[in-house]
């Protein structure tokens, strides 16, 4: 590829509404910066036991249950509000409020005298993030074109990395300076960042599809049919059969449905598999937490950071699917740096190497993984349908992955890591079929 064509392709990157995924990524990515390592810190150094603590990890619950809720974000307005900002847009500035208000009202409790008012509020928090990402990932995927998707995807994830570890990072220091209170209120307020960006940005404009509109005619004809029920079940059926199971139909109509669902299985397993057992091989060969912790956040951050920016760069040149082909490949290339690492043993160079190319190739795995899963999309279900989908790439990363540990047990780390590499193949192998053979359906797109 020429200069030139680089220099074109960079061009995507300076869109307002691609620039704007930055500052939405980082206040997606501002709750965990809140509910990882510094409430972790913060209930530890107010005596709260280690039992406790770790029960505290059900708050992140609502990030796994959000598809159960998106369907009411997908489709009821807010009175007053929708009519002032939009449907996307006003319901992203009141969960942007409402996550604002319950983190100062976290920092605002007292983990020793009202635990239970701490967890209630650190719920909370989860919760409006939990629907901020909602309302968030849908607004990304009606506002961008379809050769944008890969770009905003890039700058969503890595807005969202920086101000998670930034945030995470920044509340542990600030914490030996003052209390804990201004930490959270600090953090608090940086979601401002994401509520700018919506009020500079415009409300989305999307058409519906003919699909769309033949189901929701039948939401019609449900009411029609069922005249006789009283008005409220009648109405209520109706919306719940146009809200939650159109979305479910629009998808499972589709050709070739069945081996989308497989591949979205199936395309980062191998990555899962390795980043489960990855942490117990380090440890094995030597290497301390803190060794492991420095280099992560010294070496690793900055290839995380240029592989998304390079993944979204390279889908917007050649494309999301063959952009998945490349990075697929360079995934599964790169589990086997980590047999070259069980050769070196304790060396903290190789270490610096191994877990730089793994985030480099990673993150334009996840780039490219995010857009695609955008594209599949319709705009008259974004929000529910994107939750879905994450959900079920979220089953190959917990329960596929669950019995990583006793291939370990069985074999030597070398042939683990190579297994890993097998284990990326079947799902390179589909898309290759997908490639040649089927037809990407292709999604009802803003206008210019």
């Amino acid at each position: 590829m020429t200069n030139t064509n680089w220099s074109s392709a960079l061009k995507v990157y300076l869109d307002r509404r691609v620039l704007a995924m930055l500052f939405l990524g980082f206040s997606s990515g501002l709750p965990f910066g809140v509910l990882a390592e510094p409430m972790t810190a913060w209930l530890a150094g107010s005596g709260v036991d280690k039992t406790t603590i770790g029960l505290f990890a059900l708050v992140s619950l609502p990030y796994a249950l959000k598809f159960l809720w998106a369907p009411i974000m997908d489709r009821v307005p807010l009175p007053g509000i929708t009519k002032m900002f939009g449907r996307r847009r006003g319901w992203a500035l009141v969960t942007q409020i409402a996550l604002i208000a319950t983190i100062i009202k976290l920092g605002l409790s007292d983990p020793v005298d009202s635990l239970w008012w701490t967890a209630a509020f650190a719920l909370a928090v989860s919760f409006a993030s939990a629907s901020q990402d909602i309302v968030i990932d849908a607004y990304r995927v009606e506002i961008l074109e379809q050769d944008q998707l890969a770009a905003g995807a890039a700058l969503a994830i890595n807005g969202w990395r920086l101000s998670s570890w930034g945030g995470a990072a920044a509340a542990l220091i600030f914490a030996d300076l003052v209390s804990w209170q201004v930490v959270f209120t600090g953090l608090a307020f940086a979601v401002g960042v994401g509520v700018i960006a919506i009020l500079l940005n415009p409300e989305p404009q999307v058409p519906i599809s003919d699909e769309a509109k033949a189901l929701e005619q039948r939401a019609e004809d449900f009411l029609e049919r069922n005249a006789h029920l009283p008005e409220i079940f009648a109405r209520a059926g109706a919306w719940i059969y146009g809200s939650v199971f159109c979305p479910f139909i629009e998808f499972l109509t589709r050709p070739n449905w069945l081996l989308i669902l497989l591949f979205i299985l199936l395309y980062k397993f191998g990555d899962a598999v390795l980043t489960v057992m990855k942490i117990p091989f380090f440890l094995e060969l030597g290497f301390s937490n803190t060794e492991i912790g420095t280099i992560a956040k010294l070496v690793g951050f900055p290839p995380l950071i240029i592989g998304g920016l390079f993944g979204g760069l390279l889908l917007a040149k050649i494309g999301i699917m063959r952009g998945l082909l490349i990075s697929g490949v360079l995934m599964a290339a790169s589990n086997l740096v980590f047999v070259v690492q069980a050769s070196a043993g304790y060396s903290p160079g190789m270490l610096a190497v191994t877990i730089g190319v793994e985030n480099f190739t990673t993150s334009m795995g996840t780039v490219a993984f995010v857009a695609y899963l955008s594209s599949l999309c319709n705009v008259a279900y974004t929000a529910t349908q994107y939750a879905l989908l994450t959900s079920f790439m979220a089953f190959s990363r917990t329960v596929m992955t669950s019995g990583s540990g006793w291939v370990a047990d069985q074999v030597n780390w070398p042939t683990f890591f190579i297994l890993t590499t097998v284990a990326a193949l079947p799902g390179l192998f589909l898309l290759v079929y997908m490639i040649k053979r089927v037809n990407q359906p292709a999604q009802p797109q803003p206008p210019d």
